[in-house]
């Protein structure tokens, strides 16, 4: 399973640093949630802190947008270095369009889903679709629980997934932390965002040795 730190909780006053560490301690992404306050009750970055995390890492960014209309903004976030987009199926009339879009700007492709969209909203763009991201607590604030049900919602979309597109990565976003890591992974996730699990008062190389040890008990390497 690949690891994707989310730098809404990491210190953005030594961002660049974090990063580094992150990138030296292993992990696989980086995440960016983008946040308009209006799709959620928060304000976050826009493309000028996309580009400026593209000249400190190589690794590939995976762009959440949680925004209205992403339809506007997906040259400016694909300029800015992006490797995976990933639009709300909530946030537009238009997913199908947004999906096509990003696929010509030249990136993989991603949709996400609110915990109480019905999983069917994935089934007819599946088949396009780089990355299917579940959102496994209420978007909008790191630090939160994870929501049981999502569990049963991820086993589900691996089924619909294997069917449909078995190339597609599943993420989960939401709650991944040494008591939920396992859960996910058996349920079908390919990609687990981690925010407060990884950048804490800990080093993050130790924190993520703890994420997989857990998996290493499980065969999963």
């Amino acid at each position: 399973m690949k690891f994707a730190p989310s730098i809404l909780t990491a210190d953005l006053a030594r961002l660049k640093e974090a990063i580094e560490e992150a990138e030296a301690a292993g992990v696989d992404w980086i995440h960016l949630d983008v946040m308009d306050g209006v799709f959620v009750p928060n304000l976050t970055f826009g493309p000028i802190l996309v580009e400026a995390v593209r000249r400190v890492t190589r690794l590939p960014l995976d762009v959440h947008l949680m925004i209205v209309n992403p339809e506007r903004y997906l040259e400016d976030f694909a300029r800015a270095g992006a490797d995976v987009i990933t639009v709300h199926f909530e946030a537009t009339p238009h997913a199908h369009r947004a999906v096509q879009k990003v696929k010509e700007l030249g990136k993989k492709a991603g949709l996400a889903i609110n915990p109480a969209t019905p999983l069917s909203a994935f089934e007819a763009l599946l088949p396009e679709l780089d990355l299917a991201l579940l959102m496994s607590v209420n978007p909008g604030f790191g630090g939160q629980t994870y929501i049981p049900q999502s569990t049963e919602r991820l086993r589900r979309l691996k089924a619909m997934r294997d069917a449909l597109n078995p190339a597609c990565l599943i993420e989960v976003d939401g709650g991944v932390n040494r008591a939920t890591v396992a859960e996910v992974y058996r349920a079908g996730a390919d990609v687990a965002v981690a925010g407060s699990a990884l950048f804490n008062d800990k080093p993050v190389k130790e924190n993520l040795k703890e994420l997989k040890e857990v998996l290493y008990a499980l065969g999963d390497r």
